[in-house]
């Protein structure tokens, strides 16, 4: 089953095309590295995919549907630049309060899980404001996983991350991939991108360089796609 595919898509901000006649497929269970230096393109794509833009020609599907439809964002899961919790509400309403956007069948539950698996439990009725970075961020996890997402979009998600976070969140990633979830994850941080991508997708000033399987020789050395099919990261 493909559960990501992209036809022709440009992107225009006024003359200036961000995305330029970009076009591919992946499988559903795909971990695809989207990279590319800054300004390639990487975040316009990521915006289109999540349904928050929409391509000025062409099109994507994601999971056999347009992204911007409430049936399929509602199976998305997003980790952006931000933490993208509410800082007024405790962890625990938080995390009700999108389980219950997403329609999670039983949201107490789905809650009480997810407050175990962060390590949060012991702080449940706790400010979101009063916490650590650290407990934000494993708090802003749960936020994406909480309705158990068959597709995820994670833009520079391990950036300023602690240690503890970026453990947690590798292997939710794992559980998710072997789960058959399909995951998007565009980073510059390309040692911790390689080894769980099964797919690398390369922009280069907003046209498509490289696509195609993640290599055992782009593994050993991160920086191979980019000497070979773009400039320097």
């Amino acid at each position: 089953m493909t559960a990501l595919q992209a036809q022709g898509v440009w992107k225009y901000y006024g003359d200036f095309a961000a995305l330029q006649q970009v076009g591919f497929a992946f499988a559903a269970g795909s971990c695809v590295a989207l990279l590319g230096r800054n300004g390639a393109g990487k975040t316009t794509l990521l915006r289109i995919l999540a349904g928050l833009s929409q391509a000025s020609e062409g099109g994507v599907e994601i999971l056999g549907g347009n992204p911007r439809q409430a049936a399929v964002r509602s199976r998305i899961g997003i980790i952006g630049h931000g933490i993208g919790v509410y800082d007024e509400l405790s962890a625990e309403e938080n995390l009700l309060t999108f389980a219950r956007l997403y329609g999670v069948s039983d949201a107490a539950q789905a809650v009480d899980h997810w407050l175990e698996r962060t390590d949060l439990a012991r702080v449940r009725r706790g400010m979101a404001r009063e916490f650590s970075r650290g407990m934000r961020q494993r708090l802003a996890i749960a936020r994406a996983f909480i309705h158990r997402p068959r597709f995820l979009i994670l833009d520079e998600p391990f950036t300023s991350l602690d240690d503890r976070a970026i453990a947690l969140l590798q292997g939710l990633l794992r559980d998710a991939l072997a789960d058959g979830a399909t995951v998007v994850l565009s980073t510059h941080q390309l040692k911790e991108a390689l080894e769980l991508a099964s797919h690398v997708l390369l922009l280069n000033r907003g046209k498509l360089a490289f696509t195609g399987e993640r290599t055992a020789e782009m593994l050993a050395n991160p920086g191979w796609v980019y000497q070979h099919y773009g400039e320097a990261a």
